[in-house]
């Protein structure tokens, strides 16, 4: 039996099985996570889920505390994490999936780190390849399993939010290189690495990045980007329960 973690960001809410779940509390000395990790078993292994906003969903990025909930899962057992992140599409269209390969971390002023503290030695972690390779394998398997479409590599460009970007930074990303941008990749990636459990991601493209998806002024007042974020959450959300499902059948 294996321990699987999943972390869920915006859409979190469409992410099926949590109805009969057990909430585990996971207050740790990083403080106290977002939400009560969720547990319940799938396929003979265990699964926890960790709303990454909160259960309200209104915690912002650039609040997250992200190390109070990476420990709650160690804490609680999580052999791996597979982590849900929702994503504008630069090089990708809206509605697709992506399993990152590689980011750039634009954030900053978040606590990055676990080695912050004046007692014990600081660990330089590797942090080549940001993504472990075991899991994002069997989350491209589990994708052809499940009958879903995926881009199976791409750059995650992780921004400090919580407002969108200019047309004008989306052109930067994308000159360095992104395929995709969000806000919620960093820190928790690394401090995954830092834990030593085995991270990787499901992208889910739920709008074109500024600049890319045609007329932006009619999305002025936000309202028209939002309703396009939410129908896109629910149809990948609902890919991605599906993928993670043929996931746990494999282990």
């Amino acid at each position: 039996m294996t321990v699987v973690a999943v972390i869920g960001g915006t859409g979190a809410d469409y992410f099926p099985g949590r109805n009969d779940a057990q909430l585990l509390a996971g207050d740790n000395a990083w403080g106290q996570p977002s939400a009560p990790i969720e547990q319940w078993c799938a396929h003979g292994h265990t699964v926890m889920f960790l709303a990454r906003h909160g259960l309200s969903g209104r915690i912002p990025p650039h609040r997250v505390n992200y190390r109070a909930n990476l420990q709650a899962l160690k804490d609680a057992g999580a052999e791996q994490i597979i982590a849900l992140n929702a994503v504008g599409g630069i090089s990708v269209p809206a509605g697709e999936l992506v399993i990152p390969d590689q980011l750039i971390d634009y954030t900053w002023g978040r606590a990055h780190t676990f080695y912050d503290a004046a007692e014990g030695p600081t660990e330089f972690i590797e942090f080549t390849s940001p993504y472990n390779s075991n899991v994002r394998q069997k989350l491209i398997h589990a994708c052809e399993r499940a009958g879903v479409s995926c881009t199976s590599r791409g750059t995650y460009g992780v921004t400090q939010g919580p407002r969108l970007e200019t047309a004008a930074e989306i052109d930067r990303l994308e000159r360095d290189g992104c395929d995709v941008v969000g806000m919620t990749a960093m820190p928790e990636t690394a401090l995954a690495r830092e834990l030593g459990i085995p991270y990787a991601a499901l992208a889910l493209i739920v709008n074109a990045a500024a600049g890319r998806g045609g007329d932006d002024g009619v999305a002025a007042d936000g309202g028209a980007i939002h309703s396009d974020i939410v129908r896109y959450a629910r149809a990948t959300m609902a890919d991605a329960a599906r993928v993670i499902d043929a996931y746990l059948s494999d282990l």
